[in-house]
């Protein structure tokens, strides 16, 4: 294991990739609803609502789409590969996800679940991650390989997905 799996932004390196996430996903945040999705949604994206978790007690839902998305995002970094984790206004981390969460290994700095902070995992060449956003109380996963590897999981833990691609989905009454 790396000293180094799970590192702290220095203050520029964090205003630098909080300032190209700010400008290629004009994040506006907001509690407001008339201003959500507080991202402008990749083309290659899916959102699904956080609600099917309201009735999960014992959290075995929350464990297992935190378990699924964590998975994706190792998967899609690869072996070798680096992952921001980005936790708004408070500390974010570089950290190497096949490095992290397993056996004498260090936790994963965060959390995809959104519990109170807008929460994001990011490649560092911004082309695959995961936005939760906590008022909304939504997860939007983008990149084509990301959905590849999880979205059909995501699906069965929490229902059809709200957004694809930033458009809303309709969802059709089946009475």
């Amino acid at each position: 294991m790396r000293e180094d799996s799970v590192v702290e932004l220095a203050a520029a390196e964090y205003r630098r990739v909080w300032d190209r996430f700010y400008e290629d996903f004009r994040f506006r945040p907001s509690m407001s609803p008339f201003k959500w999705p507080a991202i402008e949604e990749p083309v290659a994206s899916v959102t699904w609502s956080l609600s099917a978790l309201d009735d999960d007690p014992d959290d075995e839902r929350l464990d297992r789409l935190v378990a699924e998305i964590k998975q994706g995002l190792s998967s899609c970094a690869g072996p070798a590969g680096t992952l921001f984790a980005l936790d708004w206004q408070h500390t974010s981390y570089r950290f190497a996800p096949r490095e992290t969460g397993g056996p004498g290994q260090p936790a994963w700095p965060l959390s995809p679940y959104p519990d109170g902070d807008y929460l994001i995992f990011l490649a560092e060449d911004f082309r695959f991650g995961s936005f939760g956003h906590p008022w909304e109380e939504s997860l939007c996963l983008f990149g084509a390989n990301l959905l590849g590897i999880a979205a059909t999981q995501v699906d069965e833990i929490l229902g059809p997905p709200i957004r694809e691609s930033g458009r809303a989905v309709r969802v059709l009454d089946e009475a």
